[in-house]
């Protein structure tokens, strides 16, 4: 089972790359990386909240702290 999951990540990974390629044409790269953030902020969110797992008051300021320096270093 987890090589097929393995190989749908290296698929997605992949295709990620080619439509981001085909996407930015004549678009600046930074509005691009915003526009596809946006989109993925909002289907992350969708996924939290269908699954009931939106209890943001159960998270430590310790672990806020690093997912929030996480996010930093991602950007």
């Amino acid at each position: 089972m987890w090589i097929m999951l393995a190989f749908g990540s290296a698929l997605f990974a992949g295709l990620t790359a080619v439509l981001a390629k085909i996407g930015i044409k004549n678009v600046d790269s930074n509005l691009a990386t915003a526009i596809r953030t946006g989109i993925v902020l909002v289907f992350a969110w969708g996924i939290v909240l269908l699954e009931g797992n939106a209890d943001l008051g159960a998270i430590s300021a310790r672990s806020y702290l690093f997912l929030g320096l996480s996010g930093l270093a991602t950007g």
